[in-house]
């Protein structure tokens, strides 16, 4: 049995964990918030974009379908700071692509190295959070998704400050993936390395084969795959938004340059505010009474959204949206958590199926937007997230004759 950390490793640990959540949002607000500029620098359709972001889509599946995998072989604590860097390179590659190369191709691979390297880290990154609000004893993951969606909005902010000052997406990302670099290196100096999260310790490890069985068992739960559907309609919602907002402002209802940042701000700023608040009215009036107010809250959003005749609106819509989409994926992952000793393999599950809808939903969205149009693509969005709040009681919290006993060997 590993050492109990002391409150000096906790909080350094848990702070840590902050900032990779932080760095993930602002990794993929990067990439949002200047999907105008790249689509203009390239000469691309929604067609060809969507194809792009089918390409990171595919590259993300990878990333999240092999990141229990990584974790088996390498940790958490190690797997994170290996993908981090691939993700931070991706980055740069996509701003080169843009701008220096003119290339489409260069694009797409840098959009892959991202997609996989996000993917990856954001099963791992959840691992390590669901750890931190099990030792806490009350519901804080909403907090830590808070902080990557504090991500996107610092992202958000950064990339419509870059396009007002006409700054090209080269120097951009590059930027940013040198500052993504760096969180990633100091964030590894202080993450304990612990048995729970695969990493190698003073203790012997099980060997890898068993070490992925425990990776993948949750597979074979069917609870998990009721939570993943909780966590897809949400998921598609957040991705959704993250990908087309921007677009969908200003070529959807024909607004400015520079709209289409400020409605992915509005977006994520409502949904940051509800997830650094939400911890205690979960606690209060549980997981499936505020999943259900929030399903209705989002699919209302993206209606407004899609309907409004004015700009204004549109924010309103946009902060709706961000607020209902705010709490599936944390809730999902707090309700995979509930047995501690399970709590890996199910977290790790749950979120290859959030994430799958996340990264893969959006490009699809594309697609259909060539031949229905782009705003009356997001109606989709609203039947998934009404599918969401139908099924939220499957995130119902666990009874304690559900849960796995511990079972407790000589040397603990």
């Amino acid at each position: 049995m590993e050492a109990p950390l002391t409150r000096s490793q906790f909080v350094r640990w848990r702070a840590a964990i902050f900032a990779i959540f932080l760095a993930s949002g602002l990794s993929i607000a990067t990439w949002a918030s200047r999907v105008p500029s790249i689509k203009q620098a390239l000469g691309l359709d929604n067609a060809q974009l969507g194809l792009i972001l089918l390409g990171m889509g595919v590259a993300s599946i990878i990333g999240i379908s092999t990141g229990p995998a990584v974790m088996a072989r390498t940790g958490a604590r190690r797997g994170m700071l290996i993908t981090m860097l691939t993700l931070a390179l991706g980055i740069v590659l996509v701003g080169l692509g843009a701008n220096v190369f003119g290339s489409a191709t260069v694009v797409l691979v840098g959009m892959a190295l991202f997609g996989f390297g996000n993917g990856s880290v954001d099963v791992m990154m959840n691992v390590e959070a669901t750890a931190i609000e099990q030792q806490m004893g009350r519901t804080i993951l909403p907090v830590f998704h808070a902080f990557f969606s504090f991500g996107t909005v610092l992202g958000a902010g950064i990339g419509a400050l870059a396009a007002q000052l006409s700054i090209d997406v080269a120097t951009h990302a590059s930027i940013m993936g040198v500052a993504i670099a760096v969180i990633a290196i100091v964030c590894f100096m202080h993450v304990p390395a612990r048995e729970a999260a695969l990493d190698p310790t003073a203790h012997e490890k099980p060997p890898f084969r068993v070490r992925m069985h425990a990776a993948l068992e949750a597979w074979r739960e069917p609870r998990t795959y009721l939570i993943g559907v909780v966590m897809l309609g949400m998921s598609f919602a957040e991705g959704g938004a993250n990908d087309w907002i921007a677009l969908g402002t200003e070529q959807g209802h024909g607004f400015s340059e520079g709209t289409g940042a400020i409605s992915l701000a509005v977006f994520s700023i409502g949904m940051t505010v509800v997830r650094l608040c939400g911890g205690p009215l979960v606690d209060r009036f549980g997981r499936v009474l505020v999943l259900r107010i929030l399903a209705a809250a989002a699919a209302s959003g993206i209606l407004l959204f899609i309907l409004a005749p004015t700009f204004p609106l549109v924010l309103v819509g946009a902060a709706l949206w961000g607020i209902g989409a705010s709490l599936g994926f944390p809730l999902g992952m707090s309700a995979a958590a509930d047995d501690p000793v399970k709590a890996a393999a199910r977290v790790s599950a749950a979120a290859t199926i959030g994430y799958i809808a996340f990264l893969g939903g959006p490009p699809v969205l594309g697609l259909i937007s060539e031949h229905i149009g782009l705003l009356n693509t997001l109606f989709i969005l609203v039947a998934l997230v009404v599918m969401s709040g139908l099924f939220s009681g499957a995130a119902r919290p666990l009874r304690d004759d559900e849960k796995t006993p511990v079972v407790r060997t000589a040397h603990q």
